[in-house]
């Protein structure tokens, strides 16, 4: 019965997620990062409650779900890199956002793959370049290392949250300790 329930809220959060026009496929944009002969592995992690509290305290953001989806990119075997997919409201509609992070351990950019809400508010690519070569173990902070967008701080806001969330899962889940 408990996988049951584990098996439709991983079901849920992930139609959730996609309820946002997607904007660019998670697999291309792996691959477009990547390498576009790289073999891209998906899988769902599921958070126990004490991974789940203690992700929250390190990326100081309120989660929203347990559940979250990462890529794997890989040649001839070898891990290139992760893309971690965090959903989250913008203002009143869902933004999914991939961090890609090197093998190493460095945000090697950002992708939004859907956005809800009205086009005028996506970041566009030269603030989005800001999330370029950061180590993961620099938790960014809007205005102090990010700055605002003006007329779109939400979306800003949302991105920055969501990047701290992705370093933390890399940082406790992935890296390689």
């Amino acid at each position: 019965m408990k996988h049951i329930l584990l098996l439709s809220l991983l079901i849920f959060s992930l139609t959730n997620s996609l309820s946002a026009e997607v904007l660019l496929s998670p697999i291309d944009a792996m691959k477009e990062n990547y390498s576009q002969t790289a073999t891209i592995r998906k899988k769902n992690i599921l958070l126990s409650s004490a991974m789940f509290k203690k992700i929250q305290s390190s990326a100081k953001v309120k989660l929203q779900t347990k559940i979250y989806r990462i890529y794997i990119a890989e040649k001839r075997g070898k891990i290139l890199g992760y893309g971690i997919l965090i959903n989250k409201k913008v203002r009143s509609k869902n933004a999914v956002v991939m961090y890609l992070i090197t093998k190493d351990g460095v945000l090697k950019g950002i992708e939004v793959i859907a956005f809800n809400e009205p086009h005028e508010y996506i970041p566009s690519k030269t603030w989005t370049s800001q999330f370029q070569n950061i180590p993961t173990n620099k938790m960014l902070k809007l205005s102090r290392d990010i700055p605002t967008i003006t007329g779109a701080t939400l979306s800003a806001r949302s991105i920055t949250d969501g990047s701290r969330i992705a370093f933390a899962i890399y940082n406790e889940l992935l890296q390689e300790k």
